[in-house]
Formats: structure tokens, C-alpha cells, sequence
């Protein structure tokens, strides 16, 4: 507790305090709002605001942003649910990727989600018209986004879920694999409640968005000669965080610090950008630490 004070009371407070936390905070703003709205005031906002083939064609396109703040009440599991996904991935990724990126990658899964889902319904609808006014609540696009970056960025890492209560340990990569399937599944065969054509379109943005969209990002920010100091160092602590160095270390080239990051760290960014951080050598985490301490001094 006595941590969680002084990190409160620091100066760089703000700029530290993660944006998937936020969002968490907003969605569970949001609910309390949402079903204090429908039960005290009878005030049907799915009907507005959920997605829906109708409402589309309407041109309610505004849908496709607000069904992302919306969830199946009364009771939050729906809410629960997205909020632990968006905790346990959400900051890893925000952490790795940086703020900018992390948001645009959680939206561009939630619309390219909405999209593929409206898509499904539209097929659907044309062997039964009760589908085009299923309404869709929730932010699970977004998670399900965020959640194909996880793996994509840290494939090896090591995640353990709930099944029925019971834990199950499974590599992130493993993960995504069977979110992947099962959307597929419930796209073409819709079983149950689930917007799966939703999810289906967050893992794929996910990738897409981690694998392509991270890596035209990065080669901008190389061309930018004012790139701030601060988010270098930002990217050299989330790289090095999870890693404690061994008590052999090897001698490291002695550059100037900007010839240093450009020559050492760029490459390890790269590396980590491509196949995750547990690719990296005992010698690329020392280069990391070493780069973060001289960040840090100047």
C-alpha cells in the first residue's frame, strides 16, 4: 500500500497512469449510467445506440462507436468480462506500443469488428429477416483486439484463464488460436448470443493492426528528427521491465547516447516489434537497461 502512495503522489503521475485503466473506469461509468437510464427512467438506449443492421441502414452510423461503451445488463458479467481483458492485455500492449498506438489499435478493432459483424447479419438476414435487428452491446471487438496484438507482440508468454471455474495455463499464441477458431465457428454457425462475426473482426484487426500498422507507425517516427526523449524512454522500460539482469554482464560500446539508441536500441525495438520480448539475448537486455540508465541521467 505504501507503494501505491508514493506512486500516487509522483509528479509524472498522469502521463504514467495507463489508458486501459481509463477506459476501464469509463465502461463501468458508463453501465452504472446505462442501467440507471433503463430501469428508472425506462429509457431504451439499445435501441439508439446498440448496433444493429436496421439502425445502420438508417443511418444511425453512429452506432458503430457507441455500441462499443454499451453491455448487456442488469447484471455486469458481459462488463466484468471485457474490463479483465482489457486490464490484463489492454496495459501490456499500451506499455509496449505506447498511448497513440494502443488506443488506435482498441478502436480500429471495435469498427473493423462492427463492420464484419453487420456484414454476417446482413447474410443471415437474408434467410431470416430477424436478424437484421439483432442488437449488438459491448466492447469484446476492442479486447478481442488487443488480445491478437498480446499474442502477436509476446506469442511464448504464459496465460492463465477460467474455464468453468477451473484454471487453465495456455501460451498467449494458443490463446489467440482458439479465440480465433471459435469466432469463425460461431460466425458461420451463430449458436449462441455471442456477436462472434464482432470478435472475428477484432482478432483480425488486432494482427493486422500489431503487424502492419505498428510497423508504418514505427518508420514515421524515424523520420521525425523532434521524436521526444521521453517516449524512447517509455519504450526502453517496457521492453526491459520484465527482465532481471544476470550478474555477469558483457562490456557494451561506448557511443554518445544518441548514436547509442539509434546504432544499439532501434535494432532491439525492432526485434521485440517482430518476435516478441522473449526473443531478445542477455546481451539485447543489457543494451536496454543500459540505454534506459542513460535516458534516465539526462
Amino acid at each position: 500500500m505504501l507503494h501505491d502512495r508514493d506512486y500516487m503522489r509522483s509528479p509524472s503521475y498522469e502521463s504514467r497512469f495507463p489508458l486501459a485503466v481509463r477506459l476501464i473506469i469509463l465502461l463501468i461509468v458508463l453501465f452504472v449510467i446505462q442501467e440507471c437510464l433503463m430501469f428508472y427512467g425506462e429509457i431504451d438506449l439499445y435501441k439508439r445506440f446498440a448496433l444493429s443492421l436496421d439502425g445502420f441502414k438508417q443511418g444511425h452510423l453512429w452506432q458503430l462507436l457507441t455500441f462499443q461503451f454499451l453491455h448487456s445488463g442488469p447484471w455486469p458479467w458481459h462488463l466484468l468480462g471485457n474490463c479483465l481483458g482489457l486490464y490484463f492485455f489492454g496495459r501490456t500492449v499500451e506499455e509496449t506500443l505506447g498511448k497513440k498506438t494502443f488506443l488506435g489499435l482498441y478502436f480500429a478493432s471495435g469498427f473493423f469488428g462492427a463492420a464484419v459483424e453487420l456484414f454476417s447479419l446482413w447474410l443471415q438476414s437474408l434467410h431470416n429477416s430477424d436478424f437484421a435487428q439483432i442488437q449488438v452491446v459491448g466492447a469484446s471487438a476492442g479486447v478481442m483486439g488487443l488480445l491478437a496484438a498480446y499474442a502477436f507482440l509476446f506469442p511464448m508468454r504464459e496465460i492463465t484463464i477460467f474455464l468453468y471455474f477451473f484454471p487453465i495455463t495456455i501460451r498467449a499464441q494458443y490463446l489467440f488460436w482458439a479465440a480465433l477458431l471459435f469466432s469463425i465457428y460461431g460466425t458461420i454457425i451463430p449458436y449462441s448470443n455471442v456477436a462472434d462475426a464482432a470478435h472475428l473482426g477484432g482478432l483480425l484487426m488486432g494482427v493486422a493492426y500489431a503487424r502492419w500498422g505498428h510497423e508504418a507507425q514505427r518508420r514515421l517516427s524515424r523520420l521525425d528528427p523532434f521524436q521526444s526523449r521521453q517516449r524512447k524512454l517509455e519504450l526502453v522500460k517496457a521492453s526491459s521491465a520484465p527482465f532481471r539482469p544476470r550478474p555477469k554482464r558483457e562490456p557494451l560500446p561506448e557511443l554518445p547516447s544518441e548514436e547509442f539508441i539509434t546504432k544499439e536500441v532501434d535494432p532491439i525495438l525492432d526485434k521485440i516489434s517482430a518476435h516478441g520480448i522473449q526473443s531478445l539475448t542477455q546481451r539485447e537486455r543489457q543494451i536496454l537497461e543500459a540505454a534506459r540508465a542513460r535516458i534516465s541521467k539526462r
